[in-house]
């Protein structure tokens, strides 16, 4: 009897000992390291943990790693250092710092352009090099990054996480969006990308639609250091005889019309004249011009709803009394609208 209750509370033990084993090993899969990277494109993923429950708010967005994908195509940069082995030759191995004019300094042969190479190309070309100079017969050269010049790039503007993602190769931009957690739901239809290359930073801006041209994002390349900022959607107002008079911003891919504007503001009022509606329109010389709108014909559907475009106002009038708003009057009531996000 006191054996078979020894042997019971002997396989407890154990049984408390497995489980406590399971669990640490669960907590040490969670802080694991992150991914190594090695020479000529190894990519260690023995270490590599993702987690693609992340949530997202527009779409679900695919894990993306700093690593590019395909790490042979990654590219040498000024401010690289490289680190060199030369096999059976270990006097040769030696640190390799990327010059301004992307060069290496390789001693006794001299200056070797290696930029825009990729780690096997840049190999090749230092192998070539030292054979050249009658240096070494036949050297087998081996490439790794000890240090890349810049790692991050800056993402800014409407996107669930702003702030700075680790970057180690050029990306596509979508790519870049979803590492900063995806596009909000008031992102607008352009998007600001400040090259830090050069001599000069420059800006260009991307336009795009999701619903039409979204692979322009696809096809736009991000490089390390480079600042990206997803515009926010501009606003339109909608002021008069309305349930909801105020600014709305113009989602679903930037782009609102008028019945959308006023369905938003939660339609008119009952004394609202809506045949004397009208979209007043910023000029580019600081004025303003009315454009008269058949807001019947258009909720009828006999004629398209006109497309309206940033800082437009939609005026519903309470009567066919014709109101002419000056530039200084509709500035004022803009001001003092409240912008609404829904």
């Amino acid at each position: 009897m006191h054996r078979h209750l020894a042997f019971r509370t002997c396989r407890s033990a154990l049984a408390v000992l497995a489980m406590s084993l399971v669990s640490a090993g669960a907590l040490s899969a969670q802080l694991l390291p992150a991914p190594k990277v090695g020479g000529q494109g190894t990519f260690d993923s023995s270490s590599h943990s993702s987690n693609p429950d992340a949530p997202t708010l527009r779409h679900r967005l695919p894990a993306v790693s700093p690593v590019p994908e395909d790490f042979a195509s990654l590219k040498i940069t000024p401010g690289f250092l490289l680190s060199m082995e030369v096999f059976d030759t270990p006097e040769y191995s030696l640190d390799l710092r990327v010059d301004a004019s992307g060069n290496v300094d390789l001693p006794m042969v001299g200056n070797v352009h290696v930029a825009d190479l990729t780690l096997v190309e840049a190999s090749g070309k230092l192998a070539a090099a030292l054979r050249d100079a009658k240096i070494l017969n036949n050297p087998r050269v081996n490439l790794n990054v000890e240090e890349y010049a810049a790692t991050e790039v800056t993402v800014l503007g409407e996107v669930h996480n702003p702030g700075r993602v680790e970057m180690l190769a050029p990306r596509h931009l979508d790519d870049v969006i979803a590492m900063a957690g995806g596009e909000t739901e008031y992102a607008g239809k352009e998007v600001e990308i400040r090259h830090a290359s050069g001599a000069e930073p420059r800006s260009v801006l991307i336009e795009y639609s999701r619903n039409t041209n979204s692979h322009v994002l696809s096809e736009t390349i991000v490089r390390p250091g480079d600042t990206v900022t997803v515009r926010r959607a501009g606003i339109v107002y909608v002021l008069g005889a309305v349930n909801r008079p105020g600014g709305y911003v113009m989602q679903q891919d930037g782009e609102l019309n008028v019945t959308q504007a006023v369905a938003l503001a939660y339609g008119t009022t009952m004394p609202a004249a809506i045949s004397s509606m009208r979209v007043i329109r910023k000029t580019d010389d600081g004025g303003v011009k009315e454009m008269p709108i058949d807001y019947s014909d258009m909720v009828k559907g006999k004629i398209p709803p006109l497309r309206l475009q940033a800082e437009d106002v939609v005026y519903v009038p309470v009567s066919k009394t014709k109101v002419v708003l000056g530039s200084g009057l509709l500035n004022t009531a803009v001001a003092a609208a409240v912008i609404w996000n829904r």
